[in-house]
C-alpha cells in the first residue's frame, strides 16, 4: 500500500473519511481539526500527496500562495481578527500525518512559541 492510498488526509481529500469542510477548491480543503487546541482550530491541507515542505516542487511551491488568499477569506467570513497559522515539518517538530497542512489556530489569547 502506498503512502498516499494508507494517507488519512488523502482519505479525507477523496471522501473515504467524513470531516466538517470549512473550504475546498482544486488544490485545497480546509477542515475542522478533530482534536481542536483552541476555540478555532483549522487544517489547510493541499491536496496533492506532498510530505512536507521539503518535498514540495517549484510548480507546488507556487501553489502554496494561493493559500494565504484562503487564510485571508476564511477568517474574514468567520470575523477572525487574531489567529496563527503553524506548519510542522517532521516528527520532531510534531508532525503527525506525513501530508503537507497548515494549521489555523484561533479564539483565544496564544501563548509563546516553543
Amino acid at each position: 500500500m502506498s503512502e498516499a492510498t494508507n494517507c488519512v488526509f488523502c482519505k479525507i481529500i477523496d471522501g473515504q473519511i467524513p470531516s466538517q469542510k470549512v473550504y475546498e477548491d482544486e488544490d485545497f480543503i480546509v477542515i475542522k481539526d478533530i482534536n481542536p487546541v483552541a476555540p478555532v482550530h483549522l487544517l489547510a491541507i493541499y491536496k496533492k500527496h506532498v510530505p512536507t515542505v521539503g518535498d514540495l516542487s517549484i510548480e507546488d511551491s507556487k501553489n502554496m500562495w494561493r493559500l494565504f488568499e484562503i487564510v485571508k477569506k476564511i477568517t474574514k467570513e468567520e470575523g477572525i481578527e487574531s489567529y496563527r497559522i503553524v506548519q510542522n515539518n517532521g516528527r520532531d517538530a510534531g508532525q503527525e500525518v506525513d501530508h503537507i497542512h497548515f494549521h489555523i489556530i484561533a479564539g483565544r489569547k496564544l501563548g509563546h512559541l516553543g
